[in-house]
């Protein structure tokens, strides 16, 4: 269990700036802090840097980006900013609001320019709540290509990342200020490593079944698809410390993973037209409010089971994504020529299925709204051959966390500044608010980009600065 030392005890090395995880949050801090001219440690539990960054899709939402102008798109921050406060009904925490939304942007940019990931926009489709197509990805579309890059880049600017590392305890003195960390090797030996700041970059609680069970309760049983490691320990740790805590209830949930197969099914089987039917047969919901709502849209239905029903034409926009491709190379994937033949394939009533998708086509006809609130302006009917997947509903990771301030210092329950403890991406408090239906696509990795980023430079700051 995750925990805090209180001594003044002297330490087997030290380090300038110790920071706990190599996903994205980890590794973006790792290059901000190297090079502002110190030389960070990164201490990652797996055998290989992954996280849930390599279970994501890897798209990060930024505006006024190159790749945006590259591809004839106009963008501004005040844009993106607005369209995270209108998912989140308002509740999106002010600071880290301010920051995400100035800062992705030239987080993309300086990702492309300085370290060589060549991001482009997502430029075909547009995801739920964003006004502009601003999705910026790697060629392959997936999280495991991004941390694979990210990754690179850090070994290329020889930053120490030390693999198999658990970080099992912070230590601090007595004046609660943060003295280093205790590390946990797999032969059961431990290291006492003493670090002049500490950046907390270890995701959320996802993993940790209790705590999901006491914050998130309609999803404690759900299938959950982010890194099993994600077990709160930042959430712990800071606690400990006095820290305040912040939307624990906020949540990234997602209603189209493969099942049995475990693939996540891209958004754009269903807002290029597609829709959700239960086992019976029949639409159950509006998709278009959001992947992140239909987690337990979905989970809601008899067995926790539904289908994507969409076309060819939907899928070959679809098969941009890597996870598309897998799905389909395992069989995830059903196809037929004609509604009766869906029917038979997804085991439902012929005539109930046929009259859900008739009604459907309607609607994409007439546009307009339907009796879910759906709008189905500028989408057309669904033509044959059609596609369909069976999926289910999951928890993909927690979106509160940790107070920071505008340096991404942790901040106690009274506001003030824990002096050389950082958070970023799913360890602090994110932009979603409290309600699943408060996250944006693309929330959790660009908090943990732009975060990272930030927390890199302003440790890297403090140090050389001896504060």
């Amino acid at each position: 269990m995750s925990h805090v030392r209180f001594d003044e005890e002297a330490f087997d090395t030290t380090v300038p700036v110790a920071i706990v995880g190599a996903g994205a949050a980890g590794l973006c801090a790792a290059l901000a802090a190297a090079e502002a001219g110190i030389e960070p440690v990164v201490f990652e539990r797996d055998a290989v840097p992954q996280g849930s960054t390599a279970l994501s899709a890897g798209l990060i939402p930024a505006p006024a980006t190159d790749a945006q102008r590259a591809a004839g798109i106009d963008d501004t921050v005040e844009r993106f900013a607005a369209d995270i406060q209108a998912k989140a009904h308002g509740e999106a925490d002010p600071v880290v609001l301010d920051l995400v939304a100035r800062g992705a942007g030239p987080a993309i940019d300086w990702l492309t320019r300085r370290h060589g990931l060549a991001f482009t926009v997502v430029a075909d489709f547009s995801y739920p709540g964003h006004s502009a197509r601003r999705m910026h990805g790697l060629a392959s579309r997936s999280g495991a290509e991004l941390i694979d890059r990210l990754r690179a880049a850090a070994e290329n600017a020889g930053i120490g990342i030390v693999t198999e590392a658990h970080v099992t305890a912070l230590i601090a003195g007595a004046d609660g200020r943060v003295r280093g960390l205790e590390v946990r090797r797999p032969d059961g030996s431990a290291e006492r490593i003493g670090a002049e700041a500490v950046i907390l970059a270890c995701n959320g609680y996802g993993g940790n079944k209790a705590m999901v069970a006491t914050h998130i309760p309609d999803l404690a049983a759900a299938l959950y698809f982010g890194h099993a490691g994600n077990q709160g320990d930042a959430v712990l740790w800071g606690t400990a410390l006095g820290a305040g805590l912040k939307h624990m209830t906020g949540h990234q949930g997602h209603g189209s993973v493969a099942h049995p197969h475990g693939i996540l099914i891209s958004w754009a089987v269903i807002m290029e037209g597609g829709f959700q039917v239960n086992a019976a047969g029949r639409r159950f919901w509006n998709e278009a409010q959001g992947y992140s709502e239909a987690g337990i849209a979905v989970l809601r239905q008899p067995g926790g089971i539904a289908w994507d029903v969409f076309d060819e034409r939907i899928a070959g926009i679809a098969r941009q994504f890597e996870d598309f491709r897998r799905a389909e190379a395992a069989g995830a994937i059903v196809c037929a020529a004609t509604p009766a033949a869906l029917a038979d394939a997804m085991k439902m009533p012929r005539d109930v299925f046929d009259a859900t998708l008739e009604t459907a086509a309607g609607h994409a006809r007439a546009g307009g709204t339907d009796g879910f609130g759906r709008d189905w302006s500028g989408l057309v009917p669904l033509t044959p051959p059609y596609r369909a997947v069976r999926v289910t509903g999951a928890l993909f990771h927690t979106q509160g966390g940790l107070m920071v301030d505008r340096q991404t210092r942790v901040c106690r329950t009274d506001g003030s500044s824990l002096p050389n403890l950082f958070a970023a991406g799913g360890a602090a408090v994110g932009v979603s608010g409290p309600d699943s239906s408060g996250y944006l696509s693309g929330n959790g990795l660009v908090t943990a980009v732009v975060l990272g980023r930030l927390a890199g430079s302003e440790a890297a700051k403090q140090v050389l600065h001896g504060i």
